[in-house]
């Protein structure tokens, strides 16, 4: 029989911890060795879980936690979520009397959810006892029935292979405004569109991000036991992260970490049909990742196990950063053709006198679908965020013998992150040098009105000023109290359109409103 520790080593580590009078712990694995022992409490000694050897997601490290108290108290809460963190196999802590003793032993173990009390956490520590007693249990037994109805929960509840799993995080802070757009429901629509599962969502308020981890050590360790008891696999902040900031985050909670701006760049990278598009998405990605590359250097060590895939680190991230900045170089030049040529293409249209006239908006307003409907093209169309990337142009005849260019263009979305704005330049050129605009509107979408707003920001940092805009709102077909919303449309905006191109309705008094604003502008 193994048992958890025997009174032999128990002693060892109670006289050690008497002489310089702090708690110590030692993780021992299965067969009895000592792999580690560290200073301070369970929770200051923890074993990052990025360096635990985990055997899969149902089964536990293969580690127990021998630990000294100098109180005679039970396990912390906090060395509770140490051990449920690094999912080790028990936690067994010694408290000592003045005399450097064992006085009494702790003995503390996760539960599967279904052993579990509803609302309880998901471990169990047993009543104070005697080491004698610790000694007599029988460990490789408990472990062995744990992991086998651990095991059973996971096949239970695994979801397809090749989803990420994600939990989402959100920081509150105290200059976001009531009108700002919830950041989370837009992350859940960024990562469902992506083609991820979101399991659950998680926020703090604090007065400004830690400038280490975003939020505190304590929504941390609550996150990360969040993500482990749903067998999620990736953590997902509503904000750029800075490259020390994902390695801190990845070390403390033991899972991949990505942001706001990564999943914006995976959509696009799905998204991108064009070679242009394509030429664009690899740009912003190339750029997005240069900065994380520093202190992957052990990751990049261990990229393999066959002949050429060995090798120093470092060595290899130097080589990684030297191509992608070749690559970078490259693409950037490709980009300024790309922009050159649009700019010739533009300038012919302008030669001919025919106005250009560009759709904007937040993304899934509906552009492709306005475009669709006036002009009869065939772009494609889906009720989901960044649905199509690369710009479509086609005529449009108003009536009178009067024809324009409608453009659909990329759209906007709330704090667009820079290696967009800096990838698509030549695509964004398009809003910039159109003879006008129109902006359209999502009108079902609760956080409209922030809609707006964010647009509006994003066309003013524009680098040339924009032409003559006109506001449509679109999708009132899915409007709940539509009287109501017409009247607050004709108090805050007069001169707006109203319709729904999925049902063509108002899409006649739309030509009407652009006919007039580019005769009284141009």
């Amino acid at each position: 029989m193994s048992s958890f520790t025997t009174p032999e080593f128990a002693q060892r580590l109670a006289a050690i911890s008497t002489e310089i009078k702090q708690p110590i712990c030692a993780f021992v694995n299965r067969r009895g060795q000592i792999i580690r022992v560290g200073l301070g409490t369970p929770n200051q000694a923890k074993i990052p879980p990025l360096e635990l050897p985990r055997y899969g997601e149902e089964r536990l490290s293969g580690l127990r936690c021998i630990s000294t108290s100098l109180k005679p108290e039970p396990p912390s809460t906090a060395d509770l979520t140490a051990m449920a963190m690094q999912r080790l196999d028990a936690l067994v802590v010694l408290t000592l009397n003045a005399d450097g003793y064992v006085n009494r032993s702790y003995l503390a173990h996760l539960l599967p959810e279904s052993m579990a009390e509803r609302d309880a956490a998901f471990w169990t520590v047993s009543p104070p006892q005697s080491l004698d007693a610790i000694a007599k249990q029988d460990f490789l037994d408990l472990v062995a029935g744990l992991e086998d109805e651990f095991r059973r929960e996971f096949v239970a509840q695994v979801v397809e292979e090749d989803r990420e799993r994600a939990i989402l995080v959100g920081l509150v802070t105290n200059d976001r405004t009531q009108g700002d757009l919830d950041p989370l429901v837009e992350l859940r629509q960024l990562v469902e569109s992506a083609g991820g599962v979101v399991l659950d969502a998680i926020s703090q308020k604090r007065d400004r991000p830690h400038p280490q981890t975003v939020l505190g050590e304590g929504k941390i360790q609550e996150i990360a036991l969040i993500a482990q008891n749903q067998r999620a696999n990736l953590v997902v902040f509503d904000r750029e992260l800075s490259p020390a900031q994902i390695r801190n985050l990845e070390r403390l909670i033991g899972l991949r970490v990505s942001d706001r701006t990564e999943v914006i760049l995976d959509i696009f990278a799905q998204r991108a049909q064009s070679a242009a598009g394509k030429l664009q998405v690899e740009l912003a990605q190339l750029e997005y990742r240069l900065p994380r590359l520093a202190g992957r250097g052990a990751t990049l060590s261990r990229l393999g196990g066959g002949i050429g895939t060995r090798g120093p680190g470092e060595t290899k991230l130097e080589t990684d950063r030297r191509a992608i900045e070749k690559r970078i170089a490259h693409l950037q030049q490709q980009v300024n053709q790309l922009q050159a040529h649009r700019s010739r293409l533009r300038q012919q249209r302008i030669d001919r006198e025919i106005p250009n006239v560009a759709i904007v908006g937040y993304t899934n307003a509906g552009k492709s679908t306005l475009l669709n409907a006036l002009t009869k093209a065939d772009v494609f169309v889906a009720d989901r965020l960044f649905a199509t990337l690369d710009p479509t142009t086609r005529r449009l005849h108003l009536g009178n013998n009067e024809t324009i260019l409608l453009t659909d263009t990329v759209g906007f979305i709330h704090e667009l992150p820079p290696p967009l704005v800096d990838a698509f330049r030549a695509t964004l050129e398009e809003v910039t040098e159109a003879d006008a605009l129109i902006h359209l509107v999502d009108a079902s979408n609760p956080a409209w009105e922030a809609q707006v707003g964010s647009v509006k920001q994003i066309l003013a940092d524009m680098p040339i000023v924009v032409g003559p805009t006109l506001l449509v709102f679109n999708k009132v077909d899915r409007v709940v109290d539509l009287d109501a919303f017409k009247a607050k449309v004709q108090a805050n905006y007069p001169d707006a359109i109203v319709l729904s191109a999925v049902k063509r309705q108002g899409l006649d008094i739309l030509c009407q409103a652009l006919s007039k604003m580019l005769k009284e502008n141009l």
